[in-house]
């Protein structure tokens, strides 16, 4: 089945629901930080090992802190008081001190080592069920999220959510562990200074909440608006040749001014707040620190004795030195946690989308009849082969254990078919048609008819309100989707190649092709010849969506596709639109051996190719108005005839 994806933009145009993806607020809960705590469930080890090493992290940090009053008190003050020479045990304490610092240094290179890659692993499980529920969406998601914004899930979203885990996350519970240890180590020291910073530390709180909870809301809103701006701009970049030719650039350059205004509002909102926290709270701290010296000095001065954990001793300077290190030591991890709450908020923002997409409902599929491959037996009785054999049926299970097969003809039948797009919006009224294996069944009529939405509808892109499609007398409801489109093969308007070579684009419509097979059916499209002449032929290799290769010549390898896929029914969808006269007239002769004894469903806006077809529909508004042969329409002298006397083209 060829180029699904385009299929999408076709059915945008018949009617399908665009979101816009307009700013709205997203609320997380409580489900969502479940989920991103059980993406670390496959690390359990690493991540006790992180915790035994930011534990030691944060000791050693206030074993230092500590330590600046075993040095003060028991070495430097008694050499300047007494003039005693301690400078074996000072040297001894210093070196003791520098092993605590290597020891927390280690550890933190330790953890953020394996955070590093603990961040990675989970986002790429993260990207991979994204990508795998990606595939299993109906073409409708796609209708109605702008690529864009579905690339911001893989770029910003996935991101923030890197950053979140690998150091926000991190640095959170190191600050937090640095905070429980240095709050009772300073009760430990005093707990008369513990009280003050207790109060003082309100007031921070306080402070910090407000901005704190005034950045997060718009990190939040920055991400939605970031979508949005991603979004307009893959538009603008996929039909920049539409906004050259319309002198659209103004305009163009307005509508995002817009978008990217709010973008920046948001972004100047949140980082402003962000941006302030920090500086804010290092000043209350150096407030805090001198506060801390000025009461310790005068406790000291005035003999007040001095509580602690462990009992009543004497404020000294060394406890005065000590705690005024681990003062700063308790305020600088509060502040990196006010900090690092913006990049929380901001990832919990993007997990959130990353999970509404992978709880988007995938595509419904409770078919049961399979496409297998078929030989029939000496008595002319058809069976299943599990080999290729170029004879395909459609496997039918029932309820008593049986199995029955029907050899795939190509028979297509839509019986009293309506469809809508959105709820109250009818597209298709009441369509009827049968196509016998073999026949060229083409639809005309303006944009916008139904034109498109018919071969949608026969692929199962969309599902009907009521009536039923039949395929070789089968519901198509009881065929699985995947067998169902194997067996179909689609050229359109718009073709998508991919990066790689010639034939690999080939062999996108039949993956076990051979190369002869490849080479088979580009001769059977007339697209040899001009492979042929390209730099390395049919190992050539195509980037950018084959922007190295004409219109033309890009459709030819469209239609070597289908060629190659052999299917037995075919669906053109405006093949030969984008090629010259000249070349359809090259292309006709590939299209005609093609199309024989397949049925084909041809939408067309060239009355040359729809002239020969069995049968041509007329629609107009979702209805079909006439149809028959060209011969019996122009002698009728309705809607077909004025098109085709007027010398109009098709849309």
């Amino acid at each position: 089945m060829m180029n699904k994806s385009k299929a999408s933009n076709n059915a945008k145009t018949q009617g399908a629901p665009v979101d816009a993806r307009k700013e709205e607020n997203i609320k997380i809960n409580g489900k969502t930080v479940k989920r991103i705590l059980g993406l670390f469930g496959q690390y359990k080890l690493r991540l006790f090992l992180v915790a035994v090493f930011i534990i030691i992290s944060a000791v050693a940090s206030v074993l230092s802190s500590i330590f600046l009053q075993t040095l003060i008190d028991d070495y430097i003050t008694p050499m300047l008081e007494t003039g005693e020479d301690l400078f074996a045990g000072l040297f001894k304490a210093l070196a003791t001190m520098a092993c605590i610092y290597v020891i927390g240094a280690l550890s933190g290179l330790l953890y953020g080592r394996i955070m590093a890659t603990v961040s990675q692993g989970i986002l790429k499980t993260v990207r991979d069920k994204m990508f795998s529920h990606m595939q299993t969406l109906p073409i409708k998601y796609f209708d109605s999220h702008t690529f864009g914004d579905v690339m911001s899930y893989y770029t910003n979203d996935t991101d923030s959510l890197r950053q979140m885990i690998s150091q926000s996350v991190p640095q959170t519970i190191s600050s937090l562990v640095s905070i429980v240890a240095v709050f009772f180590s300073m009760l430990r020291q005093s707990i008369w200074l513990t009280l003050f910073v207790l109060v003082f530390l309100v007031l921070i709180l306080k402070i910090t909440g407000y901005i704190g909870g005034k950045s997060s809301s718009y990190f939040i809103k920055q991400q939605l608006s970031l979508g949005v701006v991603n979004g307009y701009i893959e538009e603008m970049i996929n039909g920049q040749k539409v906004v050259k030719v319309f002198c659209h650039e103004d305009k163009a350059k307005e509508e995002f001014d817009d978008k990217n205004g709010v973008l920046c509002k948001n972004m100047t909102k949140a980082n402003t707040y962000a941006n302030i926290l920090m500086p804010l709270m290092n000043n209350l701290g150096y407030v805090l620190y001198v506060a801390l010296a000025i009461i310790g000095g005068v406790l000291a001065i005035q003999g007040v004795s001095n509580l602690t954990l462990v009992g009543w001793n004497t404020l000294t300077l060394g406890t005065i030195a000590s705690f005024l290190t681990l003062s700063r030591s308790f305020i600088n991890p509060i502040s990196q946690v006010s900090q690092q709450i913006n990049s929380i908020a901001m990832a919990m923002a993007g997990a959130e989308r990353i999970f509404t997409l992978i709880d988007e409902e995938p595509e419904t599929d409770d078919g049961y009849v399979t496409l297998v491959n078929a030989v029939y037996d000496k008595n002319g009785e058809i069976k299943e082969s599990d080999k290729r054999t170029g004879i395909w049926a459609w496997k039918h299970p029932h309820g008593d254990g049986t199995l029955t097969y029907t050899p795939l003809k190509g028979n297509v039948v839509l019986d009293d078919v309506d469809f809508e797009y959105e709820e109250g919006k009818p597209v298709l009224h009441n369509i009827s048609l049968y196509a016998e294996p073999g026949q060229k069944v083409a639809f005309v009529g303006a944009t916008g008819a139904g034109k498109t939405t018919i071969t949608n509808l026969i692929n199962r892109f969309y599902d009907i309100a009521d009536g039923k499609i039949r395929y070789d007398g089968i519901n198509i409801n009881k065929i699985k989707k995947a067998d169902l489109r194997r067996s179909l093969g689609i050229v359109l308007q718009d073709v998508n190649l991919f990066t790689g070579t010639v034939m690999d684009n080939i062999r996108y419509g039949k993956l076990d092709a051979t190369d002869e097979e490849c080479i088979a059916a580009a001769r059977l499209a007339n697209a040899d010849s001009f492979i042929r002449m390209l730099p390395k032929g049919y190992d050539t290799v195509l980037s950018g969506d084959g922007s190295g290769l004409s219109q033309g010549q890009r459709q030819l390898i469209s239609i070597a596709r289908a060629a190659v896929a052999d299917p037995p029914v075919m669906i053109l969808d405006e093949a030969t639109s984008s090629i010259d006269t000249r070349t359809e007239a090259i292309v006709q002769q590939g299209m005609d051996a093609l199309m024989k004894g397949r049925t084909v469903f041809v939408i067309a806006h060239r009355l040359s190719t729809v002239k020969n077809s069995d049968v041509i529909m007329v629609l107009e508004h979702g209805r079909i108005i006439e149809r028959g042969s060209h011969e019996k329409l122009i002698a009728e002298k309705g809607n077909y005839y004025r098109l085709y006397k007027g010398v109009f083209e098709l849309e």
